[in-house]
Protein backbone atom coordinates (compact mmCIF):
# COMPACT_ATOMS: atom_id res chain seq x y z
CA UNK A 1 0.00 0.00 0.00
CA UNK A 2 0.95 3.55 -0.32
CA UNK A 3 0.79 7.06 1.61
CA UNK A 4 -2.10 9.20 0.07
CA UNK A 5 -2.63 13.01 0.18
CA UNK A 6 -0.11 15.40 1.90
CA UNK A 7 2.75 13.46 2.84
CA UNK A 8 5.26 14.40 0.09
CA UNK A 9 7.24 17.75 1.30
CA UNK A 10 7.71 17.24 4.58
CA UNK A 11 10.88 18.20 6.54
CA UNK A 12 11.34 17.46 10.12
CA UNK A 13 8.04 15.70 11.13
CA UNK A 14 6.56 16.36 14.78
CA UNK A 15 5.66 13.74 16.66
CA UNK A 16 1.75 13.16 15.45
CA UNK A 17 -0.66 14.36 17.90
CA UNK A 18 -3.71 13.59 18.41
CA UNK A 19 -6.74 15.97 18.99
CA UNK A 20 -9.90 15.03 21.47
CA UNK A 21 -11.85 14.76 18.50
CA UNK A 22 -9.41 11.93 17.39
CA UNK A 23 -7.99 13.86 14.53
CA UNK A 24 -4.53 14.21 14.42
CA UNK A 25 -1.91 16.89 13.14
CA UNK A 26 1.74 16.27 12.02
CA UNK A 27 3.31 19.63 11.50
CA UNK A 28 6.83 20.12 9.85
CA UNK A 29 9.38 22.70 8.91
CA UNK A 30 8.18 25.70 6.61
CA UNK A 31 7.50 29.36 6.24
CA UNK A 32 4.81 29.60 9.12
CA UNK A 33 4.99 25.91 9.83
CA UNK A 34 3.17 23.80 7.58
CA UNK A 35 0.04 21.94 9.25
CA UNK A 36 -1.55 17.96 7.91
CA UNK A 37 -4.47 16.32 9.52
CA UNK A 38 -5.44 12.54 9.35
CA UNK A 39 -8.53 10.73 10.40
CA UNK A 40 -6.64 7.50 10.46
CA UNK A 41 -2.95 8.39 10.88
CA UNK A 42 -0.69 6.51 9.51
CA UNK A 43 -0.39 2.93 10.09
CA UNK A 44 2.59 1.06 9.05
CA UNK A 45 3.61 -2.66 8.58
CA UNK A 46 7.60 -2.70 7.33
CA UNK A 47 10.79 -5.11 7.46
CA UNK A 48 13.74 -3.72 8.99
CA UNK A 49 17.58 -4.92 8.94
CA UNK A 50 20.36 -2.52 9.20
CA UNK A 51 22.24 -4.37 6.51
CA UNK A 52 18.61 -4.24 4.02
CA UNK A 53 16.86 -0.95 5.40
CA UNK A 54 13.17 -1.24 5.90
CA UNK A 55 10.13 -2.10 3.17
CA UNK A 56 7.54 0.47 4.17
CA UNK A 57 3.81 -0.87 3.52
CA UNK A 58 1.88 2.40 5.22
CA UNK A 59 -1.60 3.46 4.46
CA UNK A 60 -2.86 6.94 5.37
CA UNK A 61 -4.68 10.05 4.39
CA UNK A 62 -3.33 13.27 4.86
CA UNK A 63 -4.67 16.58 4.10
CA UNK A 64 -3.05 19.97 4.10
CA UNK A 65 -4.51 22.18 6.51
CA UNK A 66 -2.43 25.42 6.14
CA UNK A 67 -0.09 27.01 8.08
CA UNK A 68 0.42 28.18 12.25
CA UNK A 69 0.74 31.42 11.80
CA UNK A 70 -0.40 32.22 8.06
CA UNK A 71 0.20 35.72 8.68
CA UNK A 72 3.91 35.64 9.21
CA UNK A 73 5.21 35.72 12.58
CA UNK A 74 7.35 38.62 13.16
CA UNK A 75 8.34 37.98 16.58
CA UNK A 76 10.94 35.55 15.18
CA UNK A 77 12.40 37.97 12.67
CA UNK A 78 15.68 39.14 15.21
CA UNK A 79 16.89 35.16 14.34
CA UNK A 80 15.23 34.62 10.83
CA UNK A 81 16.12 38.48 9.39
CA UNK A 82 12.69 38.28 7.90
CA UNK A 83 8.82 38.53 9.20
CA UNK A 84 7.79 35.10 7.43
CA UNK A 85 10.53 32.89 7.23
CA UNK A 86 11.29 29.37 7.26
CA UNK A 87 10.18 28.33 11.06
CA UNK A 88 12.22 24.93 11.95
CA UNK A 89 11.61 21.58 13.12
CA UNK A 90 8.22 22.00 15.04
CA UNK A 91 7.60 20.04 18.33
CA UNK A 92 4.09 19.13 19.39
CA UNK A 93 2.28 17.79 22.51
CA UNK A 94 -1.56 17.93 23.34
CA UNK A 95 -2.00 17.95 26.96
CA UNK A 96 -4.59 19.81 28.94
CA UNK A 97 -6.71 19.87 25.81
CA UNK A 98 -4.21 22.28 24.25
CA UNK A 99 -1.85 21.99 21.51
CA UNK A 100 1.61 22.62 22.79
CA UNK A 101 4.21 23.73 19.74
CA UNK A 102 7.71 24.34 20.16
CA UNK A 103 9.55 25.45 16.98
CA UNK A 104 13.10 27.07 16.04
CA UNK A 105 13.47 30.51 14.22
CA UNK A 106 17.07 30.55 12.81
CA UNK A 107 19.48 30.51 9.55
CA UNK A 108 21.35 27.95 8.24
CA UNK A 109 24.36 27.36 10.18
CA UNK A 110 23.59 30.07 12.71
CA UNK A 111 23.99 29.83 16.19
CA UNK A 112 21.89 32.65 15.75
CA UNK A 113 18.69 30.86 16.78
CA UNK A 114 15.68 31.30 19.26
CA UNK A 115 12.97 28.19 20.22
CA UNK A 116 9.32 29.73 20.94
CA UNK A 117 6.34 28.68 22.01
CA UNK A 118 2.55 28.56 20.95
CA UNK A 119 -0.38 26.64 22.17
CA UNK A 120 -3.81 26.11 20.56
CA UNK A 121 -7.37 24.63 21.88
CA UNK A 122 -8.05 23.69 18.11
CA UNK A 123 -4.92 23.01 15.92
CA UNK A 124 -6.53 24.69 13.24
CA UNK A 125 -4.42 27.79 10.94
CA UNK A 126 -4.38 30.66 12.24
CA UNK A 127 -6.28 29.59 15.73
CA UNK A 128 -2.94 29.97 17.07
CA UNK A 129 -1.55 32.00 20.38
CA UNK A 130 2.18 33.47 19.95
CA UNK A 131 3.71 32.38 23.37
CA UNK A 132 6.60 34.05 22.64
CA UNK A 133 10.64 33.18 23.34
CA UNK A 134 11.21 30.29 25.15
CA UNK A 135 15.28 30.27 24.75
CA UNK A 136 17.62 31.85 22.22
CA UNK A 137 21.27 31.65 21.28
CA UNK A 138 23.66 33.93 20.33
CA UNK A 139 27.25 33.08 17.77
CA UNK A 140 29.04 32.72 21.51
CA UNK A 141 26.47 29.93 23.13
CA UNK A 142 27.66 26.51 23.59
CA UNK A 143 24.26 25.32 22.61
CA UNK A 144 22.39 26.19 18.99
CA UNK A 145 18.56 26.92 19.91
CA UNK A 146 16.74 24.47 17.56
CA UNK A 147 15.38 21.52 17.36
CA UNK A 148 13.24 21.38 20.52
CA UNK A 149 11.88 18.21 21.86
CA UNK A 150 9.42 18.87 25.18
CA UNK A 151 9.18 15.36 27.46
CA UNK A 152 6.73 15.78 30.16
CA UNK A 153 7.90 12.62 33.32
CA UNK A 154 5.85 12.31 35.98
CA UNK A 155 4.45 15.52 35.84
CA UNK A 156 7.95 17.84 35.64
CA UNK A 157 8.40 19.52 32.03
CA UNK A 158 11.76 19.39 30.17
CA UNK A 159 13.17 20.77 26.80
CA UNK A 160 15.61 18.68 25.09
CA UNK A 161 17.21 20.98 21.41
CA UNK A 162 20.83 21.28 20.38
CA UNK A 163 22.48 21.14 16.77
CA UNK A 164 26.26 20.82 16.19
CA UNK A 165 28.14 23.50 18.61
CA UNK A 166 28.39 22.15 21.78
CA UNK A 167 25.89 18.86 21.15
CA UNK A 168 22.04 18.39 22.64
CA UNK A 169 21.22 19.77 26.19
CA UNK A 170 18.10 19.85 28.36
CA UNK A 171 16.41 22.46 29.97
CA UNK A 172 14.29 22.48 32.68
CA UNK A 173 10.37 24.12 32.48
CA UNK A 174 7.23 25.33 34.18
CA UNK A 175 4.54 23.01 33.57
CA UNK A 176 2.30 25.92 34.06
CA UNK A 177 4.16 28.34 31.60
CA UNK A 178 5.95 25.94 29.27
CA UNK A 179 8.84 28.19 29.57
CA UNK A 180 12.02 27.58 31.88
CA UNK A 181 12.13 27.46 35.69
CA UNK A 182 16.03 27.54 35.54
CA UNK A 183 18.72 29.07 33.10
CA UNK A 184 20.70 25.58 33.98
CA UNK A 185 21.31 23.19 30.85
CA UNK A 186 22.24 20.13 31.70
CA UNK A 187 25.14 18.72 28.87
CA UNK A 188 23.28 14.92 27.29
CA UNK A 189 25.45 13.96 23.93
CA UNK A 190 28.28 15.83 21.73
CA UNK A 191 30.00 14.97 18.58
CA UNK A 192 32.29 16.79 16.45
CA UNK A 193 30.91 15.89 13.04
CA UNK A 194 27.42 16.84 13.38
CA UNK A 195 24.83 15.64 15.88
CA UNK A 196 21.19 17.66 16.32
CA UNK A 197 17.25 16.47 16.08
CA UNK A 198 17.43 15.54 19.65
CA UNK A 199 14.12 13.89 20.96
CA UNK A 200 13.32 11.42 24.48
CA UNK A 201 11.28 8.91 25.22
CA UNK A 202 10.81 6.64 27.81
CA UNK A 203 9.93 3.34 27.25
CA UNK A 204 10.15 0.66 30.63
CA UNK A 205 12.96 1.06 32.91
CA UNK A 206 15.08 3.68 30.64
CA UNK A 207 15.25 7.01 29.03
CA UNK A 208 16.23 6.47 24.86
CA UNK A 209 17.37 9.50 23.57
CA UNK A 210 16.83 9.80 19.89
CA UNK A 211 19.46 12.19 17.67
CA UNK A 212 20.32 12.64 13.29
CA UNK A 213 24.03 12.16 12.67
CA UNK A 214 26.15 13.95 9.86
CA UNK A 215 24.59 16.06 7.49
CA UNK A 216 20.86 16.90 6.12
CA UNK A 217 19.36 19.10 3.85
CA UNK A 218 21.65 17.86 0.22
CA UNK A 219 19.10 16.01 -1.36
CA UNK A 220 20.52 12.61 -2.68
CA UNK A 221 23.74 13.75 -1.16
CA UNK A 222 22.69 13.80 2.67
CA UNK A 223 24.25 11.12 4.93
CA UNK A 224 21.53 12.07 7.77
CA UNK A 225 21.14 8.22 10.32
CA UNK A 226 19.43 7.74 13.27
CA UNK A 227 21.33 7.22 16.09
CA UNK A 228 20.08 6.16 19.85
CA UNK A 229 21.49 5.81 23.43
CA UNK A 230 19.48 5.01 27.08
CA UNK A 231 19.69 6.07 30.17
CA UNK A 232 18.23 5.44 33.46
CA UNK A 233 17.64 9.18 34.71
CA UNK A 234 16.07 11.72 32.26
CA UNK A 235 19.48 13.90 32.80
CA UNK A 236 21.87 11.23 31.62
CA UNK A 237 23.90 9.22 31.86
CA UNK A 238 23.19 8.49 28.52
CA UNK A 239 25.39 5.75 26.91
CA UNK A 240 25.21 3.09 23.10
CA UNK A 241 24.55 -0.68 23.19
CA UNK A 242 28.25 -0.84 23.55
CA UNK A 243 28.08 1.30 26.63
CA UNK A 244 29.93 4.60 25.01
CA UNK A 245 28.89 7.77 26.58
CA UNK A 246 27.02 9.88 24.13
CA UNK A 247 28.81 12.33 25.70
CA UNK A 248 31.93 11.06 24.01
CA UNK A 249 30.61 10.14 20.49
CA UNK A 250 28.29 7.37 21.52
CA UNK A 251 25.29 6.43 19.77
CA UNK A 252 23.75 3.22 18.27
CA UNK A 253 22.92 3.47 14.60
CA UNK A 254 19.26 2.39 14.31
CA UNK A 255 18.24 3.78 10.66
CA UNK A 256 20.64 4.86 7.89
CA UNK A 257 20.39 5.26 4.09
CA UNK A 258 19.10 1.90 2.69
CA UNK A 259 17.69 1.37 -1.03
CA UNK A 260 15.85 4.55 -2.56
CA UNK A 261 15.64 6.16 1.39
CA UNK A 262 18.05 8.53 1.25
CA UNK A 263 19.11 10.22 4.45
CA UNK A 264 16.64 9.37 6.74
CA UNK A 265 16.72 11.42 10.31
CA UNK A 266 14.89 14.96 11.50
CA UNK A 267 12.74 12.05 13.81
CA UNK A 268 10.18 12.49 16.30
CA UNK A 269 8.80 10.04 18.19
CA UNK A 270 5.41 8.81 20.20
CA UNK A 271 3.83 6.45 21.36
CA UNK A 272 0.01 5.29 20.99
CA UNK A 273 -1.69 2.48 21.80
CA UNK A 274 1.07 0.73 23.25
CA UNK A 275 3.44 1.29 20.72
CA UNK A 276 6.05 3.55 19.88
CA UNK A 277 6.40 5.18 16.14
CA UNK A 278 9.55 6.59 14.59
CA UNK A 279 8.92 9.54 12.53
CA UNK A 280 11.07 11.55 9.98
CA UNK A 281 11.45 12.65 6.15
CA UNK A 282 14.15 11.26 4.15
CA UNK A 283 15.11 12.53 0.34
CA UNK A 284 14.49 10.48 -2.95
CA UNK A 285 15.20 11.72 -6.75
CA UNK A 286 11.88 13.88 -6.48
CA UNK A 287 12.17 15.60 -3.20
CA UNK A 288 11.52 15.04 0.57
CA UNK A 289 8.87 12.64 2.37
CA UNK A 290 7.40 11.80 5.46
CA UNK A 291 8.37 7.91 6.72
CA UNK A 292 7.02 5.91 9.75
CA UNK A 293 7.99 2.98 11.51
CA UNK A 294 7.22 0.78 14.23
CA UNK A 295 9.71 0.29 17.12
CA UNK A 296 10.21 -3.04 18.69
CA UNK A 297 11.69 -2.83 22.16
CA UNK A 298 11.75 -6.42 23.33
CA UNK A 299 15.18 -6.48 23.48
CA UNK A 300 15.98 -3.13 25.55
CA UNK A 301 17.32 -1.72 22.47
CA UNK A 302 14.82 0.26 19.78
CA UNK A 303 15.06 -1.39 16.29
CA UNK A 304 12.92 -0.65 13.78
CA UNK A 305 10.24 -2.86 11.58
Amino acid sequence: MTLTGAYTGVHDPSAMCQRSDGTWYLFSTAVGVAIRTSKDRMCVTSRFSIHIGAQLEVYSNWTNAGVVWPNGAPWTRTYTGEDNANLWAPDCTFVNGQFYLYYSASTFGSRNSGIFLARSSTGVSGSWTNDGLVYGSTTSSSYNAIDPGLIIDNGQWYLVFGSWSSGIALLRLNPSTGKPSSTSLTALASRSNGIEAPVIIKEGSYYYLFTSWDTCCAGLSSTYNIRVGRSSSITGTYVDQAGVSLKSGGGTLILSTHGSIVGPGGQSVFKTGGVVYLVYHYYTSSGFNLAVNKLDFSTGWPRPY
